[in-house]
């Protein structure tokens, strides 16, 4: 075997490997290989989560995304495969949360007070939408402005002598 074919052959079996992983890692984000129950929750704006994002509850990770689609008034509705272990009281909420400042975004899962859990396929009546961090940062520029604002006026005021 001379030097083009092992490189022709080693090639190959790159290629071939490369398949093979992005098969596994593609085909183990299904629905049907998860086991658990769907949660459904309507967002707004769900900027960052994706199918195979992580569902958190008390910072454990209970489930992952499922699914994603629009509804009649383009709001992203995402169903979420919970652990089958996991109760979610009914007043629970589902936010979207990043892990730390740049960090991958995640559901977080708000458990709330009620005796009564959510049933497979039942939705969620709140939820919080993602914040991205150009929206954060204009947030804050606008509070800062605001109040250097009210302490010209008010510190003008005050600093003349008398």
């Amino acid at each position: 075997m001379n030097s083009r074919d092992r490189e022709t052959l080693i090639g190959a079996g790159v290629v071939l490997a490369g398949a093979l992983i992005l098969a596994v890692s593609y085909g183990g984000a299904g629905r049907a290989s998860l086991p658990g129950y769907d949660l459904v929750a309507h967002f707004n704006k769900a900027d960052g989560i994706g199918l195979g994002s992580d569902v958190r509850l008390s910072g454990v990770s209970v489930g992952k995304v499922a699914g994603q689609a629009l509804d009649d008034r383009f709001r992203a509705i995402i169903t979420m495969r919970m652990a089958p272990d996991v109760p979610v009281p009914a007043d629970s909420a589902a936010l979207i949360q990043t892990d730390g400042l740049l960090g991958a975004k995640y559901i977080a899962i708000q458990p709330g007070a009620d005796e009564v859990n959510l049933k497979a396929g039942e939705e969620m009546r709140y939820s919080q939408d993602s914040m991205n961090l150009q929206d954060l940062l204009e947030l804050i520029i606008a509070q800062a402005q605001a109040k250097r604002a009210g302490a010209n006026k008010t510190g003008g005021a005050a600093a003349k002598p008398q």
